[in-house]
């Protein structure tokens, strides 16, 4: 059994959502009926264009079936909870930001099993033993339960929440960096080829998706602070997620790659983004 990714990567993904649930509230959900406009941009941008994006450049790269669906599989994960974060520092709407990152993460218990199942099946994988419905079971007791049992606290036991979260959201960081590193140790024999077999394409990936993201947000959104919310959110990947598919759908190996070069360049990007828009106002 490997410790990494039989145990702290599932009991990682479950923590990180919980932490997200400590932060939410029913205001959050309801944002969506008061900002429908933005909340379907950046929804179609992120669920539907993303994934699109991410297949036009595996089929254009030349990779192998085992990157490719990697590829596919950061793609079709939610945005991560940094995204919240950095959403700040450029001075966007943080609470559409968090509405995105708790629905689209509880939309991806259907899309994620679809979009890499799918994928799978497309780039010649054995994909017979894997359930779709069983696996959207396994993520709803991984992403919805413990994201739903963060509210629960913050509606009954607020005052333990407000000491509680910062803690929280420092050690959330910790798990994620530990499960990144893990993933990347676990192929350390061939992780420098793997990075560079698919460090380029998650790198044209993410910021491909970010510039499409901010002209489609420049035409459809309501103004700049929600435009500067869905180009983050766009941007930036639930790389635990991400990394427990495919050792979840696929034992790990290469297949964890991708999300793994995805989550270190996506900070840097986003950062970048961070710090133009922030000098142009």
């Amino acid at each position: 059994m490997n410790i990494v990714t039989d145990v702290i990567l599932p009991l990682a993904l479950a923590f990180i959502m919980f932490v997200l649930g400590l932060g939410l509230t029913g205001a959050d959900f309801l944002r969506v009926v008061k900002q429908p406009r933005d909340f379907f941009v950046g929804g179609i941008s992120q669920i539907i264009l993303l994934p699109i994006i991410a297949f036009i450049l595996v089929k254009l790269w030349s990779l192998s079936p085992e990157l490719a669906i990697g590829v596919m599989i950061i793609a079709a994960a939610p945005g991560g909870v940094t995204s919240n974060i950095l959403t700040a520092f450029a001075k966007g709407d943080v609470a559409l930001s968090v509405s995105f990152t708790a629905i689209i993460s509880l939309i991806s218990v259907i899309t994620v099993p679809i979009i890499v199942i799918n994928s799978a099946e497309y780039f010649g994988d054995d994909v017979k033993n894997i359930s779709v419905i069983a696996k959207a079971i396994l993520m709803f007791m991984l992403v919805t339960v413990p994201l739903i049992i963060g509210m629960l606290l913050k509606r009954f036991v607020p005052n333990f929440v407000l000491k509680f979260e910062p803690i929280a959201k420092k050690t959330s960081i910790v798990l994620f960096v530990l499960v990144l590193l893990g993933a990347i140790a676990a192929e350390r024999k061939h992780v420098i080829d793997y990075f560079a077999q698919a460090g380029l394409v998650t790198f044209v990936l993410n910021l491909v998706m970010m510039i499409v993201a901010y002209f489609i947000a420049h035409l459809f959104a309501t103004g700049p602070a929600q435009k500067k919310c869905i180009t983050i959110e766009c941007g930036l990947q639930n790389g635990t997620l991400a990394i427990f598919v495919a050792n979840e759908f696929f034992g790990g190996g290469i297949y964890v790659i991708p999300a793994a070069t995805y989550s270190l360049i996506m900070f840097g990007t986003s950062l970048i983004f961070v710090y133009l828009v922030r000098r142009a106002i």
